[in-house]
């Protein structure tokens, strides 16, 4: 099985950024992690590990901080409790999950390998680094357990999954797209600046950026919500708004499908206006 591998690092405005990159069968697929006044924000994927290591190792970490469970945000986050000894905090919800061997599809094993059980500890509403206070945000949807990070002396803003790209095609079976607009309403209250995204890195214009995904979800939404009213069906209505078919659909057996996004509006209309 040959899998392409690739790690870039750059320094943007005091941010440590490792940015990996999988490649298989026509699929790329990549992982940032972050690292900024002695807190590491996400660890990788273990399909990466050796990739990762040199650049854990030049860094000055005190402590790591999870956005959310997915392996390829904690992949290597044994490494670097056993290895390095660093302590791991993340939200409530996926501890035990964690501490576990993880259960997930062989198609994301090949990309983001087999994450090693790790033990992480709570995080409370806020943290402290060495130079600031951090604001701790919930932002679910992505997944249950997803949290941003927000550094109140930088005005740096970490989303995790929050962002990944503006215009959405394509979700998780799980995922809840009018949690997700929650979540990014919830975050644009917040005074922050620098965005990072763990997929799209480096955001410049991360407010605006923001913005447009939030209006562009919104403008879905009504758009499913006025299909569903005119009759049509979950089915014709991810033909009608999402006509191509991608890759990641087929390689993950439609773990990643158009119709989950369709499937979570019309859930979320019919639990409200039942």
């Amino acid at each position: 099985m040959l899998l392409k591998k690739n790690f870039n690092q750059q320094t943007i405005n005091g941010v440590q950024d490792g940015n990996g990159t999988v490649s298989f069968q026509g699929v790329q697929l990549n992982v940032h992690c972050f690292v900024v006044d002695g807190v590491l924000i996400d660890t990788g994927s273990a399909s990466l590990e050796k990739e990762f290591h040199p650049f854990f190792k030049q860094q000055d970490i005190d402590q790591v901080v999870i956005t959310h469970f997915h392996e390829d945000h904690t992949g290597c986050a044994a490494f670097l409790q056993n290895e390095l000894n660093l302590p791991i905090y993340m939200s409530k919800r996926k501890l035990d999950y964690c501490k576990k061997k993880p259960d997930y599809p062989m198609y994301r094993k090949v990309f983001w390998g087999k994450r090693r059980p790790f033990q992480a500890n709570p995080i409370g509403k806020t943290f402290s680094s060495r130079h600031a206070t951090w604001d701790v945000i919930d932002t679910p949807g992505h997944a249950i357990d997803h949290l941003a990070y927000l550094n109140r002396e930088t005005g740096q803003l970490f989303t995790g999954d929050l962002y990944c790209q503006e215009k959405t095609k394509v979700a998780l079976r799980e995922e809840s797209i009018p949690t997700i607009i929650a979540s990014i309403k919830r975050v644009l209250t917040c005074d922050f600046g620098d965005v990072f995204c763990c997929h799209a890195g480096f955001l410049k214009d991360g407010r605006t950026s923001l913005q447009r995904k939030l209006d562009y979800l919104l403008e879905l939404q009504g758009n499913i919500i006025n299909l569903h009213d005119n009759g049509l069906t979950p089915s014709q209505i991810s033909k009608a708004l999402f006509p191509k078919k991608y890759p990641i659909t087929f390689l993950s057996s439609g773990e990643w499908e158009s119709m989950h996004i369709v499937n979570s509006i019309i859930q979320e209309y019919k639990f409200i206006n039942q």
